[in-house]
């Protein structure tokens, strides 16, 4: 047999294979038989390079390393997901999941949380072409030639693939893969690693791929972004039909249910045995079934409507409080923390547990000495649950919130009715670690970690952000663990992080309340930094999703003199973003469109765009107020409401003719 074909048979029998044994869980050849045929394909390709393909399984070894990860933009956007921590909550959830169905409980499917890191894998003509983590759900990093090396994504589709077709997944690290990991490394005497959750993030971040490839990463896909070239009808429909063209989905672990009470069956099956999967789970996933009434039901700005992790109970241990100390953040609130004798909790060593408020503190009743019960708040940050009274001895101390700010000595403010008490003083050492940290975290700069920002800050370098693009090379090389190089690569990140958003621009800042989403509606409907910081309550409350306490404290924040001259000074240190592309009494000023059901020519994300670039703007529900309803193929209620009030109804052929005219 010819090299030729060969190479082309190795290639189908290893696809094969791979097919079989992580999508069918069937495999059809052992380990030690797929790795030679593996390396009889290497060495056929090193010899002939002629006969390498994209497609190959020998792509999955790693390409060469990079020198940082550029960045992708998602063509529909990644949303998070509502979360349930309490039974309760959930019933209130399919309550307003029923109600906005139209009153009839629809078919949910129910499929394990994966507690692994999110990515999107994009493919054309069947070829993988691209692969990016979540990011701010926006905007993600390109990790294409990593996720390449992860052996159960099929490099090529089976079968007739779409024109495109991208789809969404969780990466994660198998608990017994995870576990041997670790023995080999103590064994070695090197440091292990805390979690598989963190060790598939960090794995998938790695510049040089081929550490990557040398880890046992699997993936499994859950869910669709962009498709064009085919239709789903339902989301399990859609889970088994890219099952055959390769793919390693949640069809297999897919139940259905309609009642809550069938969910709720559902939910502790996956409870009761979750310590026997080989894969770390944290809760359950409940959608919507069907694709046309996901779209009626539509989306809240953080999250759909129809879809809601349902968390696990926390893993909970007991440990005793040695000490308590108050933390101070970067908005000047201070926080019981509890110092804990070290347990192991949920793969992770926790010395440190908050306490919530003071309130809770009292609530609760617990003592310094106490024995406590500790979790891991939906499975992440640690908090006491509350204290086991009957191991009292009698040594224990009360705790009581200090009258004056621990870190600068300021009196303590108190307002009644809150929760929280809070240093007053804006330039407290603490608020201004914290405020840089976020920061510098919120504009993406690499290497600014809490050391680095402590000792910015305690040598009086810096005083707040717009320092920060002051600094000079020789100061910054003679911190603690620098040098010239590294201090060149923080310069280098602060000259970078000019380039930017508005939205970035304004969630860096860290005004309360204002998250990456509430930011990213406040740069979507300002548009400009100036109009938003001169807006009033009421003004600020027509933005989706901004309520009367979310506009106060914006309103508050920019009404402070040193608020308005910290952004004037970070512009003119040179921060800049693109200007939003709205023309100013364009064809569209003043007109509200409504998109629903399938768009073929354009992503409804490009239609809404170009909407706003003409002066127009898109809204999410259909109202007198709406002047066009633009509706393509299964359309849902929307468009029996646009008929309803009478509204202008188009096709989308009509609206890319309105658009040129």
């Amino acid at each position: 047999m010819d090299a030729k074909k060969r190479a082309a048979e190795l290639r189908e029998k290893l696809t094969d294979a791979s097919y079989r044994y992580y999508v069918l869980d069937d495999p059809s050849m052992s380990d030690a038989q797929y790795d030679r045929l593996f390396r009889e394909l290497q060495e056929l390709e090193k010899v002939h390079p002629e006969l390498a393909s994209p497609d190959s399984p020998t792509q999955k070894i790693g390409a060469p390393p990079r020198d940082a990860f550029r960045t992708v933009r998602h063509t529909v956007p990644m949303l998070s997901l509502e979360n349930a921590m309490e039974d309760s909550e959930f019933t209130e959830w399919y309550q307003r999941a029923v109600e906005a169905a139209g009153g009839k409980a629809p078919e949910f499917v129910v499929e394990p949380k994966m507690d692994g890191t999110a990515v999107e894998v994009v493919y054309r003509d069947g070829l993988l072409v691209s692969g990016s983590t979540r990011g701010d759900g926006e905007v993600g990093e390109d990790i294409t030639d990593n996720l390449k090396t992860i052996r159960a994504l099929p490099l090529r589709l089976k079968g007739k693939a779409p024109e495109r077709l991208e789809v969404r997944g969780e990466v994660y690290f198998p608990v017994k893969d995870f576990e041997k990991m670790n023995e080999e490394l103590a064994a070695r005497g090197e440091k292990t690693f805390a979690n598989p959750r963190n060790t598939a993030a960090g794995t998938l971040r790695q510049l040089d791929p081929k550490l990557t490839a040398a880890r046992p990463l699997r993936i499994v896909i859950h869910g669709l972004g962009e498709v064009k070239g085919i239709r789903f009808a339902a989301h399990e429909e859609s889970m088994k039909r890219l099952a055959e063209m390769g793919l390693p989905t949640c069809a297999k672990h897919l139940a259905r249910g309609t009642t809550e009470e069938e969910i709720r069956a559902i939910h502790r099956k996956w409870l009761t045995g979750r310590d026997k999967l080989a894969f770390e789970v944290d809760g359950v996933v409940v959608k919507v079934d069907d694709f046309r009434l996901r779209e009626e039901m539509g989306f809240r700005t953080r999250s759909p409507r129809w879809a809601i992790a349902w968390k696990f109970p926390p893993r909970e241990e007991v440990t005793q409080i040695v000490d308590m100390t108050v933390s101070v953040g970067r908005t000047g609130a201070l926080t019981p923390v509890a110092e804990l004798k070290p347990v192991a909790l949920g793969g992770v060593t926790v010395s440190r547990a908050t306490l919530n408020n003071p309130g809770l503190v009292v609530k609760k009743g617990v003592k310094i000495g106490d024995w406590v019960t500790v979790r891991r708040a939906g499975d992440v940050i640690p908090e006491v649950v509350g204290a086991v009274t009957s191991r009292r001895t009698g040594k224990e101390r009360d705790f009581e919130m200090p009258k004056k700010c621990p870190v600068c000595g300021t009196a303590v403010s108190w307002p009644e009715g809150e929760a929280i008490p809070r240093c007053p003083n804006i330039s407290c050492p603490a608020q201004v670690k914290g405020t840089l940290f976020h920061f510098t975290h919120a504009l993406g700069m690499d290497g600014f970690g809490e050391k680095i920002v402590e000792q910015l800050v305690e040598k009086g370098m810096v005083k707040d952000a717009a320092d920060l693009y002051h600094l000079e090379i020789k100061p910054l090389a003679e911190l603690d663990r620098m040098g010239e190089k590294s201090a060149k690569n923080l310069l280098d990140a602060l000259e970078q992080s000019k380039d930017t958003t508005l939205e970035k621009f304004i969630g860096a800042l860290g005004i309360r309340l204002v998250g990456e989403s509430t930011a990213r509606d406040l740069a979507n409907h300002f548009g400009d930094v100036a109009l938003l910081m001169d807006t009033t309550v009421d003004q600020l409350e027509d933005v989706p999703e901004v309520g009367a306490r979310v506009a106060a404290e914006i309103r508050s924040y920019f009404s402070a003199p040193a608020n308005r001259r910290l952004v004037q000074r970070l512009l003119e240190a040179g921060l800049h973003w693109p200007k939003p592309k709205r023309t100013e009494g364009g064809k569209f000023q003043g007109k509200k469109f409504v998109f629903t059901g399938e768009m073929t020519t354009m992503s409804r994300r490009e239609a809404e765009q170009k909407v706003a670039e003409l002066g127009g703007k898109a809204a999410s529900s259909v109202s007198k107020a709406t002047d066009f309803v633009v509706a393509g193929p299964n359309a849902g209620s929307k468009l029996d409401k646009a008929k309803q009030l009478g509204l202008k109804v188009l096709s989308e052929k009509e609206f890319v003719e309105l658009l040129r005219s």
